[in-house]
Order: structure tokens, then sequence, then C-alpha cells
């Protein structure tokens, strides 16, 4: 007596198969190599923060930003805390928001003209006060800034990505907690 034979299933799995897909960052050695379903898209790599553009123009082109490197720029600690100080008191309409503008780039400076602002800025008359600011620099040029504001007994989070444009730090990202 023989055991009877498995029921037939009438659903298929599609086989794995092998595909190269291109990452935006350079490989190290070799593309790598990700197995995947058909029909299913793959997963995306984690972000790494990479070079920065070109940080010279070429010669004959004097339109548009030129980036700056380290060197050139000022002391980062005190322009983030400059920035993260007039971000928070214009939020918390203590000053005029246009004074955010030659600090940030156009898509921050477009969000933060537009978009709500945090209730804990805008209700109560406490002071905001900003603790010591964190300063890391992946990038020759790149600076991201971090600091935690307290206003009334609670704390929250702020940080901002600098980038070295024209001679000076440009904001070009805010996040506030």
């Amino acid at each position: 007596m023989s055991a009877p034979a498995p029921p037939a299933t009438s659903v298929e799995r599609a086989a794995l198969r092998l595909v190269v897909v291109r990452t935006p960052q350079p490989p190290v050695v070799d593309e790598p190599l990700r197995w995947f379903h058909p029909g299913v898209r793959p997963p995306r790599p984690p972000h790494r923060p990479g070079p920065r553009p070109g940080t010279r123009q070429p010669e004959g082109d004097e339109f548009g930003p030129t980036w700056s490197l380290r060197a050139e720029l000022p002391d980062v600690r005190h322009a983030g805390r400059r920035l993260l100080t007039v971000a928070l008191e214009a939020l918390a309409g203590r000053r005029p928001l246009a004074q955010l503008q030659p600090l940030t780039s156009a898509g921050v400076w477009t969000a933060l003209a537009h978009g709500n602002r945090p209730r804990w800025c805008t209700e109560g008359t406490a002071p905001l006060v900003l603790g010591p600011v964190h300063v890391c620099e992946p990038v020759d040029g790149v600076a991201e800034v971090s600091a935690v504001a307290r206003r009334a007994g609670r704390a929250h989070a702020v940080a901002a990505r600098l980038e070295g444009i024209d001679g000076r730090w440009r904001c070009t990202v805010l996040q506030i907690g």
C-alpha cells in the first residue's frame, strides 16, 4: 500500500530570478544583486548621504548659486543657533517671518510661509529657550544642526540641514517637532 499523492494545486508560485537593481549611490565594488518576486516592487535601498554636486561652476558660467567649501564659510555653530532662534521666534509671532527668507532655500521659505505653525510655538506667553546646538558635518560644505527648544516645561526637538551656498550657510531642510 502506498501513501496517497498530495492534492494537486492549481496555483503555482513563480520562481525567483536574479536582476541588477541600480542604487542611487555608487557601488563599493560591484552592483548589488537582489532577489525579488515578479510583480512585486523591490524595496528601496536606505538613503545614504552622498557627495554634493560639483563645488565649482564651469568657467564662464556666472549665474546661479555656487557651492562653497567649509573653509569659505563662517562658523556653523553660530549660524545654526541664529537660524533656529530666528525660526522659532518667527513661528511664535515675535518676529516677522520675512526675516527667515535670506537664511532659507525657496522650498523651506514657501513651507514656512504657507504651512501650519506648531501649536506649542503659537500658544502661551512663556519664553522659548533654545538649548545647546549640536553640529554634524557629513560632507564638506554641509552641516546638520540640532537642538532642544523648551517652553513652559516641555521640550521639543528642532533640526536643520545647512548647505554652504555663495559663501554663507543656507537652510535647505527644517524640522520642528
